[in-house]
C-alpha cells in the first residue's frame, strides 16, 4: 500500500509566479494512484474540483474559510481575486483546507474532524505552557485541523489521519496540536486496528519531545522522517519515508510547491 503525503502551498510554484498550478500538482500526485494522497494547504473553492482533477475519491475538509479580513465571503470570489496573480495574493482569500485522495479499490467508510487549536484547547494549553500574549494571539489566528478517515481495504480496515499543524517558531503549540491528533486517532481507532498520522507537522524528530515520544513504544508509531512532512504508522510494516527528488515535481520547467512529497509503502 502506497501512501503519500503533499504540502501543496496553494498551488503555488517555488518561487511563486503568477499563476496558479493546483490542477497539475493534483493529477501529478495520484498519476500512479498511490492508495491514499493526503494533501494540506489547499484553497476551500478547490475541495469540490479534487474528484475531477484525480479521478479517485476525495475527502476534504475545511480549516480556515474563506474571508476578506473579518467578513466571510464565498469560495469562488476568492479564487477569482487569486487568479489575478498567485503569486502576490497567496492564500489572502482562498481559506484553506485539507485532503485525503483514496484511489480504488480502497474505500472511504466515515470521517470525523477535529479542530486543532480550537479555544478551549488554546486556553488550557495557555496555562500548561505559560505562553505570553504575542504567542497566545498567534496560535489564535488561523483554525488548524484534522481529519481522519477509517478506510476499507479489501476485507481489512485502517485509520488514516491527515493533519496541518500551526507553523510557529515556537514548536510547543504545533507539538500540542500533533499530540492531540494522535490521541484523536487513537480513540478513533478500534483495538488492533492499524493506524497512520500523516501531513505537515511542522516540527521535527530533533525540535520536539511530542514527535519523539508518538514513535516509543508507549505509543507504538514508527517512521519519523527527517523533515516536517510525517507519515507515521502503527501496526503496519513496510520501508522508510522518502521524498521525491526536486526533478520529480518539476513540471515545465519550474518546482511546485515549496514541500516535496513523501511517501512510503507498508503493508
Amino acid at each position: 500500500m502506497l501512501l503519500r503525503t503533499w504540502n501543496v502551498f496553494h498551488g503555488n510554484a517555488h518561487p511563486p509566479e503568477r499563476e496558479g498550478f493546483l490542477a497539475e500538482m493534483v493529477r501529478l500526485a495520484t498519476a500512479d494512484r498511490p492508495d491514499v494522497v493526503c494533501l494540506q494547504e489547499l484553497p476551500v473553492w478547490s475541495l469540490s474540483r479534487l474528484e475531477r482533477w484525480s479521478g479517485v475519491r476525495a475527502v476534504g475538509a475545511v480549516a480556515a474559510r474563506p474571508s476578506v479580513g473579518p467578513l466571510p465571503w464565498p469560495a469562488e470570489a476568492g479564487r477569482i481575486v487569486t487568479d489575478v496573480n498567485h503569486g502576490l495574493f497567496r492564500s489572502a482569500f482562498t481559506g484553506q483546507g485539507i485532503a485525503m485522495l483514496v484511489s480504488a479499490p480502497s474505500e472511504v467508510l466515515e470521517q470525523r474532524v477535529l479542530v486543532l487549536n480550537g479555544r478551549d484547547f488554546r486556553k488550557r494549553e495557555t496555562s500548561r505552557l505559560g505562553l505570553g500574549l504575542v504567542t497566545r494571539l498567534a496560535w489564535g489566528k488561523e483554525r488548524r485541523v484534522t481529519q481522519v478517515a477509517r478506510i476499507r481495504r479489501g476485507s481489512s480496515t485502517f485509520v488514516i489521519a491527515n493533519l496541518h499543524a500551526t507553523g510557529y517558531p515556537d514548536r510547543r503549540l504545533a507539538s500540542a496540536e500533533v499530540f492531540r491528533a494522535a490521541t484523536f486517532v487513537d480513540a478513533f481507532a478500534e483495538r488492533r486496528e492499524p493506524v497512520v498520522l500523516a501531513g505537515d507537522f511542522n516540527l521535527t524528530l530533533r525540535n520536539s519531545s511530542v514527535l519523539r515520544r508518538l514513535v516509543t513504544p508507549e505509543w507504538g508509531f514508527e517512521g519519523a522522517g527527517t523533515g516536517i512532512d510525517h507519515i507515521l504508522v502503527r501496526g503496519l510494516s513496510g520501508g522508510a519515508t522518502t521524498r521525491w527528488p526536486e526533478e520529480r515535481r518539476r513540471v515545465g520547467g519550474r518546482v511546485l510547491s515549496d514541500h516535496a512529497p513523501a511517501e512510503r509503502s507498508v503493508e
